[in-house]
């Protein structure tokens, strides 16, 4: 199916479903975030909260492993919304629409503060802890591995589990290094009193030529996790996606959020280094924009 005759199908399917709502609004959404304690989640929280405030649709927050497994639910029917790494958008063969490119992860991989690791090359041989199988990490973690010279499947040992049990691991000597995908700071990530951040920056070149312009070279500066220092390390953008059955009512209420309530969606991970920017907000890429979500753009942007 072409892009044109899928925007289309996708309009028709959202006219048909537009003030399904119990109370003949927009009606509720639910959204696939991510691991309480990440970013994901609390964003998708604040969205909720803007939301309970405003009064236009009612916002569930599904708690998940990540972009991965948020992806399968949007693809089943599950939720009706999610977030996700625009890394993960690219493997899956599913068809989805945008809502809006919503801030940044960044990729931290982080050792023990005594540890001899000192970049991604020294990981030979050692067992990692590589995001939550479901998560973006978990996909993203294979690529840098590659994009440095080592093969995920024969030089290290790979285990995935959740931030919390992954940081316990790294600190008990269980496993060596750990990836997590998240906003800076991530208080979960002990830097620096137990933990330190690898620089990953001069990755990112590699990655892009191996893997596509999905990602960034990003500074985490020295104010993000006090007395620790500056890193360079990979961004990778956040999508916010829909479900093509979406009514146009409903991507309309959620996009209006993004735009309207912007400074109230701000996720303390995220505080001093990003923010939504409404110029942004449209550059999904190659993922066009659900048609109730292209609609509230056009009027804001005139």
């Amino acid at each position: 199916m072409n892009r044109r005759r899928f925007l289309a199908a996708a309009g028709l399917a959202a006219l048909g479903l537009a003030g399904c709502g119990p109370d003949g609004g927009a009606g509720r959404v639910r959204l696939a975030s991510g691991e309480v304690g990440g970013f994901y989640e609390a964003f998708a929280r604040k969205m909720a909260a803007a939301a309970a405030a405003d009064g236009t649709i009612h916002i569930d927050v599904v708690t998940t492993a990540g972009s991965q497994d948020n992806l399968t639910m949007l693809a089943g029917g599950r939720v009706d919304a999610a977030l996700t790494l625009a890394d993960s958008v690219g493997r899956s063969d599913e068809q989805v629409l945008a809502l809006g490119r919503v801030y940044e992860n960044y990729l931290q991989m982080a050792v023990r503060k005594d540890s001899p690791i000192h970049a991604v090359a020294d990981l030979r041989g050692l067992r990692l802890n590589w995001g939550a199988e479901g998560s973006g990490a978990a996909l993203t973690g294979t690529r840098i591995l590659r994009a440095a010279g080592l093969d995920p499947d024969s030089d290290v040992e790979i285990v995935h589990r959740p931030l919390r049990d992954s940081v316990s691991s790294v600190l008990s000597g269980e496993a060596d290094a750990l990836l997590w995908a998240g906003g800076v700071p991530t208080t979960l990530l002990e830097v620096p009193a137990h933990l330190r951040l690898i620089d990953l920056g001069d990755l990112a070149a590699p990655m892009r030529e191996l893997f596509g312009p999905v990602y960034d070279r990003v500074d985490i500066p020295a104010t993000a996790y006090p007395g620790a220092p500056a890193v360079r390390t990979i961004g990778v953008t956040n999508l916010l996606l829909a479900s093509a059955a979406m009514a146009d009512s409903t991507a309309a209420a959620l996009v209006e959020l993004l735009v309207y309530k912007a400074d109230s969606l701000v996720p303390a991970e995220a505080a001093g280094t990003q923010f939504l920017d409404g110029r942004s907000l449209i550059n999904t890429g190659t993922i066009p924009l659900h048609p109730g979500a292209a609609s509230v753009y056009r009027r804001w942007h005139g």
